[in-house]
Order: structure tokens, then sequence, then C-alpha cells
């Protein structure tokens, strides 16, 4: 089933975080083996990812018929359930599974799966909630995506006063302490990475820029 230099992903508990997980990886043509207890789970899933099975995740044995010894990254998708996630980190380990990530209901289910050994715990609803608020907090934000607790990168559009000014004349990092980093222009399928300094900006364009997450509040004033 894996090809060589191809990761292979697997996801444990098919609701609907962990179908999603599916679904986007096998979109973006990866392999992914999907396991649930509920065999309705597994069916739905059967015709969208690699490979669809019905397993307790409670059982290292089943996990290891399912295939995922073999994943890259497993992805643990039971949040609300913390015996059944919680053993199942635990069979994922000895496994030998390299990269553990899995969904927590609270932060008592972050610190219990961490210490179980997850490399990356996640709590869906608590990051889309606070996605959510910023992108409204400011119409000038377009899109936000968080890549440190200190950092984010913002899209934003060109500010009506920075139209036809070089990136040099802004001095962007000096007065706003950000950083442009791609620009994307109207009727340009491709970014323009790492734009020269005396690149003028013109209406329409987008800006990707590296901002101070503490102060995105910023562009409300743009």
């Amino acid at each position: 089933m894996k090809k060589a230099n191809e990761r292979l992903y697997g996801v444990v508990g098919l609701g609907i975080f962990g179908s999603t997980v599916a679904k986007t990886l096998s979109q973006n043509n990866c392999e992914v083996i999907a396991v649930d207890g509920d065999m309705k789970c597994v069916n739905r899933m059967a015709d969208i990812v690699t490979e669809a099975m019905q397993c307790d995740v409670t059982d290292v044995s089943q996990l290891r018929v399912a295939g995922l010894a073999d994943c890259d990254i497993v992805f643990v998708c039971m949040g609300s359930h913390l015996e059944e996630s919680a053993l199942a980190i635990i069979n994922l380990k000895e496994l030998g599974v390299p990269y553990i990530i899995a969904k927590a209901k609270n932060k008592r289910f972050m610190q219990v799966f961490s210490e179980l050994g997850a490399d990356k715990v996640v709590r869906p609803e608590k990051e889309m909630g606070e996605q959510v608020a910023k992108s409204v907090l400011g119409n000038n934000i377009i899109e936000i995506i968080d890549f440190d607790k200190n950092y984010s990168i913002v899209e934003i559009p060109t500010p009506e006063k920075w139209i036809g000014k070089t990136l040099m004349e802004l001095e962007l990092r000096k007065r706003y302490e950000i950083n442009v980093i791609a620009i994307r222009s109207v009727g340009q399928e491709q970014l323009n990475i790492s734009p020269e300094p005396d690149y003028a900006l013109r209406r329409n364009d987008h800006l990707f820029v590296v901002a101070n997450a503490n102060k995105l509040d910023c562009f409300d004033s743009l």
C-alpha cells in the first residue's frame, strides 16, 4: 500500500472531526487508513480513503491488523472519550507509530494525552472559536493562520494609502512590525514569494504578512 517516499496516514475515530481529517488528506492524494468501531462510520468512508476498517481501537492486535503500525502519522479523533482515546494512544505508541496527533475536548484531556505520548494535542472547537473571533475583529483581515503562540500569517488587501508605493518606501517592518512574505496579484495564479523591495503595490493586490499575534488590531487602522 505505502509507496516509497510517501507518507501513510491513519485516522482513528470517524466522527465529524475524524471524517473531515480523513477526507481532507484523501482529497490531497494521501494514502489513508481509517478505522472506527462503528461499521456505519466505516462504510461512509469506504469509497473515500485508501482503506476503511471496523476496529476496536483499544485492542492493539486489531490496530496492527488494520495496518496502523505502518503509518507515519496517526490522528486519534475520539476526543470526548478519555479511556478509549488514552488506550488508542498507548497502543499506537506500542506499535511504534512515529507521530501521533490526538483530539481533546478540554485542558485536562490535553494534559493526559500529552503525558501518554501524543506528539501533538489539539482542541478543534477552541481553536476554531478563536479563529472565527479573530476573523471578525478587523474588516481589513481576510485570513489568519497561527503558526506560533506569538506570530501569525495574515492575508490583507492592499490598503488604499499604500497603492503605488514600494515596499521599501512603506517601511512596514519599522512602522508596523510586519514582514511581507508574499503577494497575490489579480490575474496571477502563482504567489510572488519574497517580493523585491522596489515592488510597487497595486490595487487588489493581497499581501501575506507575518505579524505579532498580539498586535493584529493594527490592521484596523490601515
